[in-house]
């Protein structure tokens, strides 16, 4: 598939078909996320898979229950939260890189996915203290965002974009 198709077509999806992912479908997804760029290429980026869903139902607890994407934690075959070592990163103009790193990573991840057939939901809407408290992780790592993974069931429409004369400038800001 065109990258740019893929970026034009991926969508969040919130509901799955009953049908596992693929170990190697799986593997790819986790390998095009591991392939992005960071800063000063410190890969302070970590990737927890869950399948199992007793586990699942302890993540399920950080997410407020009128989260649209509750629903798809507990019922996508695989779940991946998205994590950063911040010590692992560096600050340059007050800007914490592990953020962008992660967030670059991330987006590799489920453009990967939607290549595959594969549907994810970038969730941010949690509490950090209970998804790291139900996944034993540990203090010094942050939780930067949590994906479902899986077949799509859904097909959702584009959403609105702002044209590119909203948002781009030319050699000085705000010329046209």
């Amino acid at each position: 598939m065109d990258i740019f198709q893929v970026i034009r077509d991926r969508r969040s999806i919130r509901r799955y078909k009953d049908v596992d992912v693929e170990a190697d479908k799986l593997e790819r997804v986790l390998d095009a996320a591991r392939l992005a760029p960071s800063w000063k290429n410190l890969q302070c980026w970590r990737f927890l898979v869950i399948r199992d869903q007793e586990i699942r139902e302890k993540l399920l607890a950080a997410f407020p229950a009128d989260n649209p994407g509750s629903r798809a934690i507990a019922t996508a075959p695989v779940i991946i939260v998205v994590c950063a070592d911040s010590a692992a990163s560096g600050v340059e103009n007050g800007i914490e890189y592990y953020i962008a790193d992660t967030a670059i990573a991330f987006e590799h991840l489920c453009l990967a996915a939607h290549a595959l057939g594969l549907g994810t939901c970038w969730m941010g809407w949690f509490e950090e203290k209970t998804v790291r408290a139900a996944l034993g992780i540990p203090e010094s790592i942050r939780v930067v965002g949590v994906t479902p993974l899986g077949y799509p069931d859904q097909a959702p429409k584009a959403r609105p974009r702002k044209a590119l004369e909203e948002i781009i400038f030319y050699d000085r800001w705000g010329q046209i």
